[in-house]
């Protein structure tokens, strides 16, 4: 299969996740603040445990493969991580967005009606994560699958923990999973991106994985971890990001 395509079909696969996590909220149940800190730490668990052993390691590993020194290769990375974070920082402060915890961010975001700047703002969550699937599965690399894999499942309780916040605003179970699954629409797009930018010349693989790995970082920092604090109460955030971090880990080691 073309490597491009497979690159989109995981980024899809990983983002209708985020709608059969979001399921759960058609039936009558309340998630405690308690359960859905530890769902939002294993979520950014696996996204950093993704953006060290899928993106970063094989990055570094396919530069020196292209006859980079390990200086070199290593120099390399940094510089595709602060851009992809310098990237998603120019994207949050340009278009208009609301977080649930943080408020609105972005320019002339009261103009915006609420649930589109709650819409804008899990895009621009997802869309590094579906360009990350895109560039891990699209370059072939060894991870790739895992790496799908463990975005997807990470996507399921943050699909639900979504849902579960509109559905506090609100708004209907119905709507509320409408809206949550369209979120996860996002991240074909980014994963149709990756895959072919990676697709198009080696020579830009380590710079695609650090990247996405600079997205994903600036993601896990600027939003995972606040909303966790939000949620999470006494140390189960961290539970949960450590039980992510390992899951992920395993499923790379295992699937790699």
């Amino acid at each position: 299969m073309n490597s491009v395509l497979m690159g989109f079909l995981a980024s899809l696969g990983a983002g209708l996740a985020t709608g059969l996590g979001a399921l759960p909220v058609m039936l009558p149940f309340d998630l405690s603040e308690k359960a859905q800190g530890i769902l939002l730490g294993v979520g950014g668990g696996v996204m950093l445990a993704a953006t060290s052993f899928s993106l970063l390691m094989p990055g570094t590993e396919a530069a020196i493969a292209l006859g980079y020194s390990e200086t070199t290769a290593a120099a390399l990375m940094v510089a595709g991580v602060l851009l992809g974070g310098a990237a998603l920082w120019l994207a949050h402060a340009f278009f208009p967005h609301e977080h649930f915890f943080k408020g609105k961010e972005g320019k002339e975001s009261e103009y915006f009606e609420q649930i589109w700047l709650f819409v804008i703002a899990i895009a621009l969550h997802n869309f590094p994560e579906g360009l990350t699937v895109g560039v891990g599965v699209g370059s072939g690399a060894n991870g790739g699958l895992a790496l799908a894999g463990g975005i997807g499942l990470q996507n399921i309780p943050e699909g639900l923990v979504v849902a579960i916040a509109l559905r506090n605003l609100g708004y209907s179970p119905l709507y509320s999973l409408a809206i949550s699954t369209l979120t996860g629409l996002v991240e074909p797009v980014g994963g149709l991106l990756g895959a072919s930018l990676v697709s198009f010349s080696e020579t830009l693989l380590p710079w695609g994985m650090a990247f996405a790995a600079g997205a994903m970082l600036f993601v896990i920092v600027d939003e995972i971890i606040p909303d966790i604090d939000q949620k999470a109460i006494g140390q189960v955030g961290t539970v949960g990001v450590m039980i992510g971090f390992v899951a992920m880990m395993f499923l790379d080691v295992t699937l790699g």
